[in-house]
């Protein structure tokens, strides 16, 4: 059995899944079991014969028992009887008790944590009013997983220190998906994206000319109109335009209400390509050359078949924007973003090739260079493939990469490497064992042997590390930053010098 680093202290702190924490969304009988045609008619039909009656009781008693859990659950079954409103074959408008039982035939509750919650990252909150000298307010992202093992996107809010403690705020009160809102691309953005889908023809060069600086409103639409007809008539156009507009499509706004808490909010899937899942978010505070910060996340976007990762950006974890990324190391899961510029240039960690840790650069954040390899599978913890758990932290001694180590049986150990600070392609130091091994009572869980974690963050001097348990719950570990440092060996077998 591997051991692990004598330094590791392991809080007691255990967040489990709880599946009281519900959302209401669409449901539409029928697609759950992939059936081919839709039963939506013939329950409007039954919604409609019933006498008034009938439906003030039944809405009265919808409204008694699931309105306390749900924020404007009354807005959220109008929304959804809007939905299939086109299938309501009745003379005259519905009542409102009837168009809310409408909507509630149309709606079911889903726990996103129904199975599991796993994969936490750290970052400093944005609001560190009222706490003791020596304490941080910490948000920790979560990977909740529920029916089907759909992935989303949760939060919990906790408080390190003083001194080596952490205690989790709670995390009552109804959830809330936010609302969906229009994000303006710029156009040279999109044409890159394009290019990186291969679309790239007469026709894309054709729309993206026509387009205004931005796609809000209907420009798209006034561009396809606008096509020339002897493009239109290629075998191929309607395809290529599809394909526009999908990716067009993939760029997404999330806002949540101003009165929700931070732990009431939950991201939830808006495309396509995340139709199955978001999973694994790992968070870091950026701050840009000019002093601003702010949050960004890449997550993988699962669609059933194929992975992708995506981009977060965020002011305050309040308002969030969903992004595509392009190019060639923007193709496989564990992305993570470094919290500067270094050289002038945006970074990331990656595994393009599944098994080896990867170093990539952008101009812009979101088309991505080839990557070159730093970490390869050596050590008989990692002998299945390497990756990064979370973004790098910035040490005096170089910037402090959390991996995550696969070996034999499946087993996921966390470990740690040292980068260069002016150039991260270079190795300067590694730990020559894992920082942490899943113990006995770690084994279990809904996949076993795994401890796993898509970030930490260093405060008072300690590397505060959150990390998933049998990809099942979430526990807490904490280690000096200098002693971790001071166990790390050069090539030379030196220890790491402090500054």
């Amino acid at each position: 059995m591997t051991l692990e680093l004598d330094l590791v202290t392991r809080l007691p702190l255990t967040l489990a899944a709880d599946p009281g924490r519900v959302i209401a969304k669409l449901f539409l009988p029928g697609e759950e079991g992939a059936e081919g045609h839709s039963r939506a008619a013939g329950i409007v039909d039954r919604v409609l014969a019933l006498t008034d009656d009938e439906v003030d009781g039944l809405v009265d008693a919808l409204l008694d028992r699931f309105e306390p859990r749900h924020r404007d659950y009354r807005g959220t079954l109008a929304r959804h009887a809007a939905i299939v409103a086109p299938r309501v074959r009745a003379p005259a408008e519905l009542s409102p008790a009837r168009t809310l039982l409408l909507g509630a035939s149309f709606t079911a509750e889903y726990a996103v944590e129904g199975a599991a919650v796993t994969n936490p990252s750290a970052v400093a909150h944005p609001d560190q009013s009222g706490l003791p000298p020596g304490a941080l307010r910490l948000v920790l992202s979560l990977r909740a997983v529920g029916e089907g093992h759909m992935s989303s996107i949760g939060f919990a809010v906790g408080v390190l220190g003083p001194g080596p403690t952490v205690r989790l705020e709670s995390r009552t009160g109804p959830l809330t998906t936010g609302m969906v809102v229009p994000v303006a691309w710029e156009r040279g953005r999109l044409r890159s994206l394009l290019a990186d889908h291969g679309l790239d023809d007469e026709v894309t060069r054709s729309v993206l000319d026509a387009l205004d600086r931005s796609l809000a409103g209907d420009g798209l639409e006034r561009a396809f109109a606008s096509m020339p007809a002897e493009l239109l008539r290629r075998p191929q156009a309607a395809g290529i335009l599809a394909g526009i507009r999908s990716v067009a499509g993939s760029l997404r706004g999330v806002e949540f209400p101003v009165d929700s808490a931070l732990t009431q909010r939950v991201l939830w899937p808006t495309v396509a390509s995340e139709s199955k899942g978001m999973e694994d978010a790992r968070f870091v505070r950026f701050t840009a050359p000019d002093g601003t910060v702010d949050y960004r996340a890449t997550y993988t976007a699962y669609d059933g078949t194929h992975i992708l990762p995506r981009l977060l950006t965020s002011p305050d974890l309040r308002i969030f924007t969903s992004s595509p990324l392009a190019g060639p190391a923007a193709r496989n899961k564990g992305m993570a973003l470094f919290p500067r510029l270094v050289g002038g240039r945006h970074l990331a960690l990656c595994r393009s090739d599944g098994e080896t840790t990867g170093l990539t650069a952008s101009d812009d954040g979101l088309v991505w260079e080839p990557s070159r390899s730093v970490h390869e599978p050596r050590a008989p913890f990692e002998l299945i493939q390497v990756g990064n758990c979370g973004s790098p932290i910035e040490t005096s001694a170089g910037w402090l990469v959390l991996t995550h180590g696969v070996g034999p049986m499946r087993t996921y150990t966390v470990g740690a490497i040292l980068l260069d600070l002016a150039d991260p392609s270079t190795v300067v130091a590694t730990l020559p064992e894992p920082l942490l091994t899943p113990t006995l009572t770690e084994t279990d869980g809904y996949v076993p042997n795994v401890v796993y974690s898509c970030g930490g963050l260093v405060h008072d001097g300690r590397l505060w590390l959150p990390y998933g348990i049998g990809d099942s719950r979430v526990g807490m570990a904490s280690v000096p930053v200098d002693a971790l440092l001071a166990r790390m060996t050069r090539a030379t077998a030196r220890p790491v010098e402090q500054s």
